[in-house]
């Protein structure tokens, strides 16, 4: 989802490729598609798109991804794309 945009270059977000057993977890539960894989290994496509909802890290059976959710900004993102409430992030 490369039109969704936060703030470049801050998001928390890991992965350990080492780690990952290309389980398509991640790519799966993302709903802005950060993350692909391709030849067993997941990787991140879109690091700007990440909200850091957490749902990624929730879901990986090998915790290869590690984020400290920002649950304050993706309630912001979430309140603008229905129109509503915070002026302001955090």
């Amino acid at each position: 989802m490369k039109s969704i945009r936060y703030l470049k270059n801050v998001t928390t977000l890991e992965l350990d490729t080492e780690a990952c057993i290309g389980c398509r977890m991640c790519e799966t539960v993302c709903p802005h598609r950060v993350f692909t894989v391709q030849q067993g290994k997941a990787r991140v496509v879109d690091r700007d798109g990440c909200m850091e909802c957490g749902a990624c890290a929730l879901n990986c059976p090998v915790t290869a991804i590690a984020l400290t959710p920002g649950v304050g900004c993706a309630a912001y993102i979430i309140q603008k794309w229905l129109g509503k409430g915070q002026t302001a992030c955090c």
